[in-house]
């Protein structure tokens, strides 16, 4: 995967936006249980109380309040409020907020920061609880003694028949010395609660001391349910707008990535010589070149959507669970091993059968390919079962394959499924008892349970990917060896340009020429000169070498040894667009596009003029069949020419050659479906409109050459005879012999 994360350079913009907004969306989704957290602890079960420093409370609670605390935090305290009277400027500012300011003076909280209020919420918690408790012990005498005890009171000690005000100021005269023990030994009893619990328990206080000023403590439990829940909405909305964005930008990523990929393909395939087509086959390529490519852009989405989004909610997730609690972090661990053995386990045991899933589509391709191009030799020959045996065998070893990847695919559903039921039982069940030791809160335990979820979403969504990740790099590896591969057939750093117009003399010169890999020449030290205006054929049995040299002539190939020359120039010093720009073809198979007569024709030279297409169709004979048909050269052609025949295919072929106008024509075995009449028309049209240029002729019919300036004899690869008919029927056995099986002594005459 790593060889084609080059090519996503052109959407780094794309995806950098894209990690902004998988971070926004994960602190969204990850600030939502803490807000559910928030609802159920703070709005639930402490009225919407927040903290345990109240907005306003009386003064004579306040005096109460102070008894508890040290000199330190009594001056924080008093530090943060302001005593208003009815004597006061602003007391009607604050007597509809708080009507028992008629009877008492009321302490305002200033405008402090959050870390001030964090600092006096410790100290005033532990003053409310201990206010509380002792206000309990003296109202139910009967169970004194168990809330002193809770307290770290003495409950023996208060004298009988002292009311609230009387103990409270009992203790506030005690000596120093006495009030600073009785308030080390308070805070020890509160030290095991922990500050969370103290804040809980001292809401209940100042949600009494908000009754008693007056005010409406159903509305400040509601303002703040519905604050919260408005927060919430406003997250989710939030995160469902970047999730919707992410997929968005993810998909046009990795669509423009394929498509870049597809066309870098392409260009690269159309850059191969021969040497890398019998590399890779067809079949492979256009596998290649769409499922490869599609694995890829799947897995590009799934990449940006899922691989950079999981870490962070993960990550995230397991920090604000431990912030929760630490006591239940091992539950966490347990269910993060479980799920990294089990896609280890996956990984390792899909990953071989990944890439022999591909290399199984191809052979189906090749069959698929193979069963429809020949589906009229298969139907000729009646042997359709044995194609369909043959078809079958590819399909079901792809089946096969196929099923046991999805098999241990799904696999890791359930498991994942277990796990997360599982860890929840644990989660509740030893959350249960933390909250019911008062060591944790209920709305903590919930979100501690929504955290690990989120942690186990996190790992299954990268399992996912784990899942997916072999098959796709597979699929990359498949689409470098096309990309990274260079041809065998180069451009020179200097390339030579032609200097001679028109001109077209072709030199072979000591060429010899071996497949890739191949043991012995197929060519051996061929040399012999073609020059303008003459027709210079060539002739052999099959397998003889013939074609070969019309591809070293285009280069489709490079010589092993000796030179081509064209016009004294080695083809191997100019670039390839100017030799074949200087070389009309027309190849052995002939090839017709999808379109019409004329897009074909124009095929050579989009800018050809209706004329010039028509004297290269009347050159090359298929002026008359195309005038007879309805539509002229506005004729349908299907796909390869498939309702052309033979003869006319090669015709059409030849015509697009010709309309290139061209220096040096190759004619490769084109003849072959024309009959007599139409073959010796052409030839003689060909002698006399391209009487300046270069041709080559490469055929197998004596008829077809024997009035060629030169003919080239050749048997295995070496040129048995060279000359023209008459010499050669003379001086070489190999081409008498050929001549001879074809036509009767008084027609060789």
């Amino acid at each position: 995967m790593f060889r084609i994360a080059k090519y996503l350079k052109p959407f780094t913009v794309i995806i950098l936006v894209s990690v902004v907004l998988l971070f926004f969306q994960a602190m969204a989704n990850l600030a939502l249980p803490d807000f559910m957290s928030n609802i159920v602890n703070v709005g639930i079960q402490q009225g919407g109380i927040e903290s345990a420093v109240p907005e306003a409370i009386r003064k004579s609670q306040m005096d109460k309040l102070t008894i508890f605390m040290d000199d330190e935090s009594r001056a924080e305290v008093l530090e943060s409020y302001t005593l208003v009277a009815m004597t006061s400027s602003d007391h009607r500012e604050y007597l509809k907020k708080y009507p028992q300011l008629e009877n008492e003076g009321i302490y305002v909280l200033n405008k402090i920061s959050n870390d001030k209020t964090e600092i006096i919420n410790k100290s005033m918690g532990r003053a409310f609880l201990a206010v509380s408790g002792l206000e309990q012990m003296i109202a139910d005498p009967e169970n004194a003694a168990a809330s002193g005890a809770i307290m770290g009171f003495d409950a023996s000690r208060i004298p009988e028949g002292m009311t609230a005000d009387e103990v409270f100021a009992m203790i506030g005269s005690l000596p120093d010395t006495q009030l600073s023990g009785l308030l080390d030994t308070i805070n020890e009893q509160f030290d095991t609660l922990g500050d969370s619990m103290v804040t809980q328990s001292a809401a209940r206080s100042v949600r009494a001391e908000y009754t008693a000023l007056g005010m409406d403590t159903d509305r400040v439990q509601s303002r703040y349910i519905l604050y919260a829940g408005l927060l919430m909405l406003l997250l989710s909305l939030g995160s469902a707008i970047c999730a919707v964005a992410v997929g968005y930008l993810s998909a046009k990523a990795a669509a423009g990535l394929a498509r870049n990929l597809r066309e870098k393909v392409f260009s690269r395939i159309e850059s191969f010589s021969n040497a890398e087509f019998d590399q890779f086959s067809t079949a492979s390529l256009i596998t290649r070149s769409t499922n490869d490519i599609t694995q890829i852009q799947m897995l590009v989405i799934m990449l940006i959507r899922m691989v950079i989004y999981a870490p962070i909610l993960g990550i995230g997730g397991i920090i604000l669970a431990l912030s929760k609690s630490t006591s239940m972090s091992w539950v966490i661990g347990l269910a993060v091993i479980v799920i990294i053995c089990l896609i280890i386990v996956i990984f390792f045991v899909t990953m071989p059968r990944f890439r022999k899933m591909q290399s199984l589509i191809d052979r189906l391709s090749l069959v698929t390919r193979e069963d429809l191009s020949g589906m009229m030799v298969i139907r000729a020959f009646n042997t359709q079962k044995f194609e369909e045996d043959r078809f079958d065998k590819a399909n079901i070893d792809l089946t096969k394959t196929s099923l046991f990847v999805n098999r241990a695919m799904v696999v890791m559903m359930p498991v994942m499924m277990l796990v997360m039921n599982g860890v929840s039982l644990l989660i509740v069940w030893v959350g249960a008892h933390q909250v019911a030791e008062a060591n944790m809160q209920v709305g903590d335990m919930m979100a501690f349970l929504q955290y690990a979820m989120l942690i186990i979403m996190s790992f299954l969504m990268l399992s996912v990917m784990f899942i997916m990740i072999p098959r796709a790099s597979v699929s990359a590896g498949r689409v470098a060896d096309v990309l990274e591969t260079e041809s065998a057939i180069r451009d020179p750093e200097k390339p030579v340009k032609f200097t001679i117009p028109g001109q077209g003399q072709v030199d072979f010169k000591n060429v010899s020429f071996r497949y890739p890999e191949a043991e012995e020449d197929v060519i051996h030290d061929i040399s012999f000169t073609a020059r303008p205006g003459e027709t210079t054929a060539i002739i052999g049995s099959t397998g003889s070498g013939k074609s070969t040299l019309a591809n070293l002539l285009l280069r489709f190939y490079d010589v092993s040894r000796g030179q081509i020359l064209v016009d004294g120039i080695d083809i191997r010093e100019v670039t390839q667009h100017d030799l074949r720009e200087k070389i009309g073809y027309v190849p052995q198979r002939n090839i017709l596009f999808s379109g019409t007569i004329d897009s074909n024709l124009h095929y050579a030279d989009e800018d050809a003029s209706d004329q010039k297409i028509k004297e290269a169709a009347e050159i090359a004979q298929a002026f008359e069949f195309i005038n007879t048909s309805p539509d002229g050269f506005n004729t349908d052609i299907s796909q390869s020419g498939k309702n052309v025949s033979g003869g006319q295919k090669q015709r059409l072929s030849i015509a697009r050659a010709l309309v290139k106008d061209p220096g040096i024509l190759i004619l490769d075995d084109c003849f072959s479906a024309l009959d007599f009449k139409t073959d010796k028309a052409l030839r003689k049209a060909l002698k006399k409109h391209l009487a300046k240029i270069t041709q080559f002729i490469v055929a197998q019919r004596v008829g077809t050459v024997m009035n060629a300036e030169q003919i080239i004899v050749l048997d295995e690869g070496k040129i048995v005879g060279k000359g023209t008919h008459r010499e050669l029927m003379e001086s070489c056995e190999t081409y008498r012999e050929i001549a001879l099986s074809q036509l009767s002594k008084e027609e060789l005459a």
